[in-house]
């Protein structure tokens, strides 16, 4: 009878006596607790738990002091209902996330429904944070180097980012300097900001992570490298150009009169001439 009634509540639509509403997060892989709460004084006789969206399923009821959780669902193995109707789900996936409802009756036929709204997100990832270097002069004569931080992290919904500059407390920086959402942090560095450190920070609703580079690094490794390349260049083709230069002038006066055929027989004869009739 009392099972009837209840399954009569969910058809017809009983008006309950209260309607309570809850957001609850949590990530994947992870676990969530939804908790079944009444007033004081709200003896539960029954009590049942739905998923109301995207898929209305029924996963666990109360019924004359037995848990039951072997309903099936898209939850079935990973629900259990707690003694105290509290409903624990997990390891939670990416698709979990959705309203679900506890619908309890007391010993005097009273009605309480409380419905909750789970939301599911993945756990973010070590961003990763790329320099680029826009100006970099001689670095034993500049004194500026003007970079763009870029913040890469999976493509994965509702990340925030921020920047920080570390050794202060705040953790915003003028708005003018990003771009594309806070990914892209624009600055001018000094000389006295040789050892300073920047961090994005991605964060959701539910986790979060850092990754920190020190820029001057990246703007001082540039210009020595462009200067050491330069050099290599210098020392690498400048005596590979004068040994072809060499051996040109060389052949031009050894083998210019003896060029072409005939020029080439007279030379031999006179060689040989002059072999054969060596002065006395």
């Amino acid at each position: 009878m009392a099972m009837w009634f209840l399954w009569s509540l969910l058809l017809w639509g009983a008006l309950p006596i209260a309607v309570i509403h809850t957001q609850v997060l949590s990530k994947v892989g992870g676990s969530v607790l939804l908790m079944a709460e009444h007033p004081p004084g709200f003896k539960v006789r029954e009590a049942i738990w739905r998923s109301l969206w995207p898929s209305e399923e029924l996963l666990a009821t109360f019924f004359r002091g037995s848990l039951e959780t072997l309903y099936h669902s898209r939850f079935l193995g990973r629900a259990q209902l707690h003694s105290n109707l509290s409903l624990e789900l997990g390891p939670l996936e990416s698709g979990d996330s959705g309203n679900f409802s506890v619908l309890m009756v007391d010993t005097g036929g009273r009605v309480w429904t409380q419905t909750l709204q789970l939301k599911v997100y993945d756990a973010v990832p070590r961003p990763m944070v790329q320099v680029f270097v826009a100006v970099a002069g001689d670095p034993q004569n500049s004194s500026t180097c003007r970079v763009f931080l870029s913040c890469q992290a999976p493509n994965i919904s509702d990340i925030t980012y921020n920047w920080r500059r570390e050794g202060t407390m705040d953790f915003g920086v003028e708005q003018h300097r990003l771009f594309t959402n806070g990914q892209v942090l624009s600055i001018s560095l000094g000389l006295g900001d040789r050892d300073v450190a920047y961090s994005c920070i991605i964060s959701n609703p539910v986790s979060w992570d850092v990754a920190t580079v020190t820029p001057w690094e990246s703007c001082h490794h540039e210009a020595a490298s462009g200067k050491a390349s330069y050099k290599d260049v210098l020392l690498v083709v400048v005596p590979v150009l004068l040994l072809l230069l060499l051996v040109g002038l060389f052949s031009a006066r050894h083998c210019g009169p003896c060029s072409g055929k005939k020029k080439k027989d007279v030379c031999t004869d006179g060689v040989v001439a002059e072999t054969e009739n060596p002065l006395v």
